[in-house]
């Protein structure tokens, strides 16, 4: 019999009228007994342990870490890693969807030897949001540069290689975006096969991921409508046009039309007949009359996403604000 059959069991038994809990101790031995009212009695804080056992467990390292990208520091146990757990699903997917926008995976050459890091490099007014993604994910470092007025947040390939990689690859959550995911892959090929010198990379290594092939495909992902929101804090633009027409957009380099289907699907998820624009390489999802701007603001504000973060942030509160003030966009929803 299994331990949830016995417990089921147990609480029927139980429920018997003045003799249920001895009835129960004669049926079942006392120790067996004991520990079904105990699990019962705990499951809540089982289930909890149980979860914390099977990210640890998920979580192996991808490939040889090497001492030499250790740089002095030590690898972590498998309690240290267990912090994972409290990282939402939803942030990583947004978090995703950001590195596909702003983003990139790094695999440069370090006299003969590979290095891997995941960067993102932004306006330094995006620091306080550097830093929060930060202090989530317990990885990487921030570092300002005030002559160039940016803030880069790098994870390097040790950290890749323990956290983030395997943590992603938990959640099945994969890059959108043909460069990202071709980057993703070529450092997982790089980490599995512990390649150590830069020469030895292959030209052509096989996919672990691929991109969707159909517009529904990416609908269809559990983690898509989050990683919108990370890829519009990336690409994403809430403005006004002096003719007062207010416009959510979405940009992107279109990478020889493999990123057509990505824009196709956001059109399935706005719920609108506008036309994809291609122009000077890019391909724009652009959208303005009322309706639409309905089904984005519920997208952003009750479709309970993840938040948007920073700048972008910022710039749809405003944006909101002058929806209140706009007659032509009387009427609808808006939050508080």
């Amino acid at each position: 019999m299994s331990l949830w059959g016995a417990t089921v069991i147990t609480n029927l038994l139980s429920a018997i009228p003045w003799i249920g809990n001895d009835f129960v101790e004669f049926v079942f031995p006392s120790y067996i007994t004991g520990l079904i009212y105990f699990i019962r009695d705990n499951i809540e804080i089982i289930s909890y342990i149980l979860d914390i056992l099977m990210i640890v467990f998920s979580l192996g390292t991808i490939g040889i870490i090497r001492v030499r990208a250790l740089r002095g520091a030590k690898l972590r146990s498998d309690e240290e890693k267990s912090y994972a757990l409290n990282i939402p699903y939803d942030f990583l997917a947004a978090f995703v969807g950001l590195v596909d926008g702003d983003g990139y995976i790094a695999i440069t050459q370090s006299g003969v030897y590979i290095r891997i890091d995941l960067v993102i490099s932004l306006d330094i007014r995006e620091l306080e949001m550097l830093n929060y993604i930060h202090s989530v994910l317990r990885v990487g470092r921030v570092n300002v540069y005030p002559a160039s007025n940016t803030v880069k947040y790098t994870i390097s390939r040790t950290d890749l290689q323990e956290i983030i990689f395997p943590l992603l690859m938990h959640h099945n959550l994969l890059f959108l975006t043909i460069n990202r995911i071709n980057q993703f892959n070529l450092a997982y090929y790089i980490l599995t096969n512990n390649i150590l010198y830069f020469a030895d990379i292959p030209a052509v290594v096989p996919n672990v991921y691929v991109l969707p092939l159909t517009a529904a495909d990416y609908v269809s992902l559990p983690f898509f409508l989050n990683w919108i929101v990370g890829f519009t804090v990336a690409e994403g633009s809430f403005f006004i046009k002096a003719n007062e027409d207010a416009c959510f957009s979405l940009r992107q380099k279109e990478a020889s039309g493999a990123h057509m289907c990505l824009f196709l699907a956001f059109l399935i998820v706005f719920n609108t007949t506008r036309k994809i624009e291609s122009k000077d390489g890019h391909l724009s999802f652009v959208v303005s009359s009322k309706k639409d701007i309905q089904t984005v603001v519920n997208f952003f504000s009750f479709n309970g996403l993840t938040p948007l973060m920073g700048h972008k942030l910022s710039q749809y509160t405003g944006w909101i604000g002058a929806l209140k003030q706009s007659s032509r966009y009387q009427g609808l929803n808006l939050p508080n």
